[in-house]
C-alpha cells in the first residue's frame, strides 16, 4: 500500500481545506455506498442520487470554508444526507453542519463528548458493523491499530457515560454502584465487590438500564445515537449496513486500497468551494441567487484513474461547417465497442461562458476497461475558475434496451473525476458496461480574444480499445452560449406573462385582452402596469400557468425577466423581483445575478436572470406562477418567463440545452442565428420554448426556424409568419410586449436556431431546445 492510499479521513480533510480537490475525490470514493444506503431510504429511489450529490456539494462548502469534520466525516455527511432529503420538500436557508442536533440522552451525551476520532471508529464498527480491517485505511491504521483504537473508544465511551450519569444527580444510593459499574462490566471487580452492585441492580430499573448501555455499547449507539443524527431512517441503514449492502462497501475499500497511489486524479465539485482546481467540474447550471435557495451542483465520481496526458495532442480539425464529430467505434461486436462525439452546446461565443459536452457509449457486449478522457480545448477557451458564479459539469448516464430498459436519471453520478492539465481536462471513471453511454459537461469561460476555427478535440482510451473526436465549431463572435444542458429523459417547459396592460375603460382595450381587434400592439397603447394578485405590497402583479409532464421533477430552472429603460450614460442596477410557488401564500425575492443589455429603437432594454431550480423542486407540480415587479415605473414592455428544464419517467431520452442572451431583431439585424450545437446531426423530433420580449402582435412577418423552414407555434394566432404576438401559452388572452412560445418540428441538418423579423423589432431572450436522441 502506498503513502497516498493509507491517508486516513482526517488527513485527507485537512489536504481539501489546504487546496487539494483530489483529497475529496477519495473522500467521495470512501463514503458514497454508504450515503446511498441513507439516501434510498429517505426518499425515492430516482431522487437518491440528486440527494447524495447534493449533500456531498454542501459538505464540501462547510470544509472549504474551515468548518465541518476533523476526523468523523461518515457521520457528518450522513447527518447532510439525512437534511438535503428533508430540505427537498421544503424551503430553506442557512449552511449546513452536522453536529448542531440536541442531544439530551446520556448514551448521545457520552458520544458527543468523545474526541472524533473515537467518534468514527465507534460509528464504523459499532453502528455499522465493519470489521476494523474494514475501516483501517479510512483511519490511517493497520488492522490491528484499528481494532486497538476501537477498543479505547468503547472503554472512553463507558468512562463519559458513566460520568453523564454521576453529573446529573443519581439518588445517593445510586452513586457507590455508578462508579463501579465500569469495573464491573470489564470483570474488574473482585467477587464481593461485586455482590453489593449486583444486589443493587436487581433492585434500581435507573442501575439496571445504565448497566444494559454498559454491557452492550452497540446497542446504544444504534439505539440513541443514529436516530439522532439519521432520524427515523436510522433502522432501515443501520440494517441494511449489516446486510449484502455491507459487501459492496466493502468491495469499494478494497478497491481503494489496491489503487496505485499516482491514479488518483482531481473529484469534480461544485461552483461554490474554495477548491483550487474543482470549482470547474460540477452541475451545469446558472448563476446563484443571492436571495432564493437554489440546488446546489452535482459532485462527480472518482474513479481513480488518470488518463495519459503526455500524448501528443491531435492536429487541428479542417475548418468545414460546424458539427459535432463522432470517433470511429473500436473493437469487434464480441466484445466492448467505443464511440465518442465533443462538441460546443450551443456555441462559444468570445467573453461569454459556455459548455463542451463529451458523450461516450460502449455498443459493444462487454464491458469495457476503465475509461480514460484527454479533452483539449480551442486556444483562448479555459474551464471556469474557482469561486466563479458559473457551475460546470454534471454527468448523466443511460442504459439501452438490451441491458436495464430505461435511462437513468438526469444528472445521475456517473463515475467521472476530471482535473486540469494544460489547456485542458483529463478525467477518468470505472469501466462503462455493455450498452451504456455517458455525458460530461464542462463548463468553460471563452475569452474576448480568442481565436475562430479550431473546436475542441477528445481522446479516450479504455484498455485496448482508442476513439477520437473532434468538433469543427470553435469560438464564434456571435450567437447564443449555453446556460444549462443535460441529456437523459428531459424536456423543456416554459410560461410567462407582462407585467403592464392596456388601461381598463377602454372597449378596443378588452378586445386587445382576448387577442381580438386591431389595437393589439403595446405601442398603441399607454401601456400601464396591471396588477393580478390584488394584494397591497405587490402593485405590479401577473400570473402564468406551467404544465409540467406527470411525474416530472426539475433538473433546472431559470427565471428571467426583461422591461425597458430610460436612456443613460451606463446601464442601470436591475431591480429584483419576487416569485411565489404554485399553493404558496408568499413570494419569495429574487435578485437578477446576470443581466444582459440591447438596444432597441425604443431605447435601451435589459433581461435579467437568477437560476430558481430549488424554488420550482419545492413544488414539483403543474401550477400556477406568480411574479411581482417592485415599481409602477415600468418604460416599455416589461415582463417574466419561467424556463424550466425537466425529467420525467414517461418522456423519450432526449438532449436539452437553454440558450440566452440579449439581441436585437429587425432593422439592420432582420435575422439572428444562433447554432444549436451538441444536439445531434439534425432530422430530429425537437421542441422549442422561445422567450422573446417586444413583440407586437399587428406586425407581421416574425419566423422561427430550427433549420427545416418557419415553424408554427402552439398558442397565440398560431401563425408561422407572425410568431411574436403577444402570446403565453400559460396565460391565455394578450401577454402584451412578451412572448413564451412553444415550437416543435424536425431539427435540420445544420440544427440552428433562426429568428427572423421583417417589421417589428423584438429582443431574443430565450431559447430552450430538447430534441429525441437515440435511446
Amino acid at each position: 500500500m502506498s503513502a497516498e492510499t493509507s491517508q486516513s479521513d482526517a488527513e485527507l480533510i485537512q489536504a481539501v481545506r489546504g487546496g487539494d480537490a483530489t483529497a475529496y475525490g477519495r473522500l467521495y470514493e470512501r463514503h458514497v455506498a454508504a450515503a446511498r444506503v441513507l439516501a434510498r431510504r429517505l426518499v425515492p429511489d430516482d431522487e437518491a442520487e440528486d440527494v447524495v450529490a447534493e449533500a456531498f456539494t454542501r459538505v464540501l462548502d462547510v470544509m472549504g470554508r474551515g468548518d465541518g469534520p476533523e476526523a468523523a466525516f461518515r457521520t457528518h455527511l450522513l447527518t447532510v444526507v439525512r437534511r438535503t432529503a428533508d430540505h427537498r420538500t421544503r424551503l430553506s436557508t442557512g449552511p449546513e453542519t452536522a453536529d448542531d442536533e440536541p442531544v439530551r440522552a446520556p448514551a448521545a451525551v457520552a458520544y458527543q463528548s468523545l474526541p472524533e476520532r473515537w467518534r468514527a471508529v465507534l460509528w464504523h464498527v459499532e453502528v455499522e458493523g465493519a470489521r476494523p480491517a474494514e475501516v483501517a485505511p479510512l483511519l490511517g491504521l493497520s488492522a490491528n491499530g484499528a481494532a486497538a483504537l476501537a477498543y479505547r473508544a468503547r472503554e472512553g465511551l463507558r468512562q463519559a457515560y458513566l460520568q453523564t450519569r454521576l453529573t446529573a444527580s443519581p439518588p445517593l444510593e445510586c452513586r457507590p454502584v455508578l462508579g463501579k459499574l465500569g469495573a464491573y462490566v470489564k470483570g474488574g471487580l473482585t467477587r464481593r465487590e461485586s455482590k453489593p452492585v449486583d444486589e443493587h441492580v436487581r433492585g434500581c430499573d435507573a442501575c439496571r438500564t445504565v448497566l444494559a448501555e454498559l454491557t452492550d455499547v452497540r446497542r446504544a449507539l444504534r439505539t440513541v445515537v443514529a436516530p439522532l443524527l439519521l432520524g427515523p431512517a436510522a433502522g432501515g441503514y443501520v440494517a441494511a449496513m449489516s446486510s449484502p449492502v455491507r459487501l459492496r462497501v466493502r468491495r469499494t475499500l478494497a478497491w481503494v486500497r489496491a489503487l496505485p497511489g499516482r491514479q488518483h486524479v482531481v473529484v469534480a465539485t461544485g461552483a461554490l468551494t474554495v477548491m483550487a482546481v474543482a470549482a470547474a467540474f460540477a452541475l451545469v447550471s446558472g448563476d446563484r441567487p443571492e436571495t432564493a435557495p437554489v440546488s446546489q451542483p452535482l459532485p462527480i465520481e472518482p474513479s481513480h484513474a488518470e488518463p495519459p496526458s503526455s500524448r501528443p495532442r491531435p492536429a487541428p480539425p479542417s475548418r468545414v461547417p460546424a458539427r459535432e464529430s463522432a470517433g470511429p467505434p473500436v473493437g469487434t461486436p464480441a466484445k466492448a465497442r467505443l464511440t465518442a462525439t465533443i462538441s460546443a452546446m450551443g456555441a462559444l461565443v468570445r467573453d461569454r461562458p459556455g459548455i463542451v459536452a463529451m458523450r461516450l457509449r460502449n455498443t459493444g457486449k462487454k464491458a469495457t476497461a476503465p475509461v480514460y478522457a484527454a479533452i483539449d480545448l480551442p486556444p483562448g477557451v479555459t474551464p471556469v475558475p474557482p469561486g466563479a458564479r458559473p457551475s460546470g459539469v454534471t454527468s448523466s448516464t443511460r442504459t439501452s434496451p438490451a441491458t436495464h430498459g430505461r435511462a437513468a436519471p438526469v444528472g445521475a453520478v456517473d463515475g467521472w473525476s476530471c482535473r486540469l492539465a494544460g489547456r485542458g481536462v483529463r478525467c477518468a471513471r470505472r469501466p462503462l458496461g455493455a450498452g451504456e453511454a455517458t455525458a460530461v459537461f464542462l463548463r468553460v469561460q471563452v475569452a474576448s480574444a480568442a481565436p475562430g476555427g479550431e473546436g475542441p478535440t477528445l481522446r479516450v482510451e479504455a484498455g485496448p480499445l482508442r476513439a477520437r473526436a473532434e468538433s469543427a465549431a470553435g469560438v464564434r463572435a456571435s450567437g447564443a452560449p449555453a446556460r444549462f444542458a443535460a441529456d437523459g429523459k428531459v424536456a423543456v417547459r416554459a410560461t410567462g406573462n407582462s407585467f403592464v396592460d392596456c388601461p381598463d375603460g377602454h372597449d378596443d382595450c378588452a378586445m386587445a385582452r382576448r387577442r381580438h381587434g386591431d389595437q393589439r400592439d403595446n405601442d398603441l397603447w399607454p401601456m400601464r402596469p396591471q396588477d393580478q394578485d390584488d394584494e397591497p405590497d405587490t402593485p405590479v402583479s401577473s400570473a402564468a400557468r406551467l404544465a409540467l409532464p406527470k411525474g416530472a421533477r426539475a433538473v433546472w430552472a431559470g427565471l428571467y425577466w426583461s422591461a425597458g429603460a430610460p436612456e443613460a450614460d451606463e446601464p442601470q442596477e436591475v431591480a429584483p423581483v419576487r416569485l411565489r410557488a404554485p399553493g404558496r401564500k408568499r413570494y419569495v425575492e429574487i435578485r437578477p445575478t446576470h443581466v444582459d443589455w440591447a438596444e432597441l429603437p425604443s431605447g435601451p432594454a435589459y433581461q435579467a436572470f437568477a437560476e430558481v431550480t430549488s424554488l420550482v423542486n419545492a413544488v414539483n407540480r403543474s401550477g400556477t406562477w406568480w411574479a411581482a415587479a417592485p415599481s409602477a415605473d415600468l418604460p416599455g414592455h416589461a415582463g417574466w418567463s419561467l424556463v424550466v428544464v425537466v425529467s420525467a419517467p414517461d418522456v423519450p431520452y432526449s438532449r436539452a440545452v437553454v440558450l440566452d442572451g440579449a439581441a436585437a431583431v429587425g432593422g439592420e439585424h432582420d435575422l439572428v442565428r444562433m447554432p444549436l450545437g451538441g444536439l445531434g446531426r439534425g432530422a430530429a423530433d425537437a421542441r422549442a420554448q422561445v422567450v422573446v420580449w417586444e413583440g407586437d402582435a399587428d406586425l407581421k412577418g416574425d419566423k422561427v426556424s430550427l433549420g427545416t423552414g418557419p415553424l408554427t407555434p402552439s398558442g397565440g394566432d398560431r401563425d408561422r409568419d407572425n410568431v411574436f404576438d403577444g402570446s403565453s401559452g400559460g396565460a391565455g388572452g394578450m401577454t402584451f410586449g412578451v412572448d413564451v412560445d412553444t415550437i416543435t418540428g424536425r431539427l435540420g441538418s445544420r440544427p440552428w436556431v433562426s429568428i427572423a423579423s421583417e417589421r417589428d423589432a423584438v429582443m431574443f431572450g430565450v431559447a430552450a431546445v430538447s430534441v429525441r436522441a437515440e435511446p
